[in-house]
Order: structure tokens, then C-alpha cells, then sequence
């Protein structure tokens, strides 16, 4: 019996590779690649230009880690903002802190929306809830016309290839930061150290020009590059550090937890040393 197997080249000299059950989805949409293919190890798992974005197995860290940090620090998140994260897994997070009144999901690729919801119902379960609104649109652009609008955004985007290269600039932090009220505070993944260091350094660079707090925390998510996958966070009055990990509630999570919460602000040395 012939196997199928899918080789994601992470750089060019290194990959990551996985069997194949079934393919159910590959398109090209306005935007990207996109499949939504079966693995024997991973379970379901969606592409985006050869690049894996989430899996069944897995997913619930990177999700968790995304939401849970910021949300625990701001002492009222009523209004939050995810640019990206078409699959849902961030806004199904969200949803788990009953202070959030309005999720607002914008991601510039409806396919990943659609196909989502049949594929990986586990993970789009909460976009059909009353207190979230699904935009289809240029994120970018949706928090350039939405000013002291939300508490916390989250930018759950792709690596920096694609649509989603000018999320990575001092120009959409500073967006951001208009876009915040005035207590308000971000976070955005910021892909691996190892093979993306020079762009770990010129994210906090550029994030410390616009915010007057900034935390760079970390997570293991083994089907992204490398395993060691990077977040910042960028505040404009809390500081995530001082908040009391004994008054975190304990939710129902699988990686996340009080406990974790400053832990993952500890970085490996030669990690705090891009971030300095």
C-alpha cells in the first residue's frame, strides 16, 4: 500500500514530516494555499502555503497561550479583538471569561472560516456565540477604523509571508496601540528563536517603541518550527508580572494555568538576550 507523506520545509535545509490519512480540502482561495488534510499522528490539521497552522492533537497550546496571559491581566477585558485566527480556537478561549461581554473575529480569509467549522468543529465551536461577531475583512484595516475601540487584540496570524507580512511592522503596532482604549494591551504570536531570531529581536524593537510595557513569553507547540514557539505582549498600563497568580481562577484548560502564568515569561537565556 503506497504512503503519503507531507514535508512542511521550515527552512531550507530542515522540515518537518508527517503521514497522511485523507486530504479533504485543497484550494487556492483569494489569499493562500489552503488543505485541511488527516494525519495519523496529529489527527485533523490545516495548511496555509505548505505551513501548519493548527492540528487537533496540539492546538490547544498555542490557543490557550494566545488568550489566556493577556486575559488574566487586564482587570476588565469586556471588548477583545482577534485579527486572524479564522479556525476560532482563540475566540473559543475567550470565551471562558465570563468579564468578556464582545469578541470580534476579523480575518481576511473566509475559506478558513468555512472550512473550520466543518473540519475542526472542536476547535470553531464558539464562533456561532451570541457574544461573537465574525468580520471578513482586511484586519489591518479593520483596527485602523476602529480607534479606542478594545481592551485586548490578539494577533493570531501566520508567519510573516503572504497577507500577512504587514502585520509584523511598527506601523500596525502602532495601530494597535490607537485602536486600544486606554488601558488596553496586545499580544501577538512572534514565531521560533531558532529559526527566526532576527525577527524576534525587530518585533520587540519595534513593539517597545510604541508600548511603555512589553513581556515576551513562550509556549511548546511541537508541529510549528522548532517546538519553542514565542508570544509578546504589549500594555499600556498592566503589567502581567505583577499580577497575583493566587487569584487566578482555575478554568478549564490543558496547558494554561495560574501557575504557568509567570513561568512562561521566564525565558531561556539566549532567548532574553534577542529580546534585551
Amino acid at each position: 500500500m503506497t504512503e503519503i507523506w507531507f514535508t512542511e520545509k521550515q527552512t531550507d535545509h530542515y522540515g518537518i514530516t508527517m503521514k497522511l490519512k485523507e486530504t479533504y480540502v485543497r484550494e487556492q482561495t483569494d489569499f493562500q494555499d489552503l488543505a485541511m488534510v488527516e494525519t495519523e499522528e496529529w489527527g485533523t490539521m490545516l495548511l496555509l502555503d505548505g505551513m501548519v497552522m493548527t492540528t487537533d492533537r496540539d492546538e490547544f497550546v498555542y490557543h490557550e497561550m494566545v488568550a489566556h496571559p493577556a486575559l488574566f491581566t487586564h482587570p476588565n477585558p469586556e471588548h477583545v479583538l482577534v485579527v486572524g485566527g479564522g479556525d476560532g480556537g482563540v475566540i473559543r478561549e475567550i470565551l471562558k471569561h465570563p468579564k468578556v461581554k464582545r469578541a470580534v473575529l476579523v480575518d481576511i480569509d473566509g475559506k478558513v472560516i468555512e472550512y473550520s467549522k466543518k473540519y475542526l468543529p472542536q476547535i470553531a465551536s464558539g464562533l456561532d456565540d451570541p457574544r461573537v461577531e465574525v468580520i471578513v475583512n482586511d484586519g489591518f484595516m479593520h483596527i485602523h477604523d476602529h480607534k479606542n475601540t478594545y481592551d485586548v487584540i490578539m494577533v493570531d496570524s501566520t508567519e510573516p509571508v503572504g497577507p500577512a507580512v504587514q502585520l509584523f511592522t511598527r506601523g500596525f503596532y502602532q495601530g494597535i496601540y490607537d485602536a486600544l482604549k486606554e488601558d488596553g494591551m496586545f499580544v501577538a504570536q512572534t514565531d521560533n528563536p531558532w529559526f527566526k531570531s532576527d525577527l524576534i529581536r525587530s518585533v520587540s524593537r519595534d513593539v517597545k517603541a510604541v508600548f511603555p510595557i512589553v513581556r515576551t513569553y513562550w509556549a511548546n507547540v511541537p508541529t510549528y518550527p522548532s517546538g519553542l514557539w514565542t508570544f509578546t505582549l504589549g500594555s499600556k498600563k498592566y503589567d502581567p508580572l505583577d499580577v497575583d497568580d493566587s487569584q487566578i481562577p482555575e478554568i478549564d484548560t490543558k496547558y494554561y494555568s495560574p501557575r504557568l502564568h509567570k513561568a512562561a515569561f521566564v525565558l531561556p537565556k539566549f532567548v532574553e538576550d534577542l529580546v534585551k
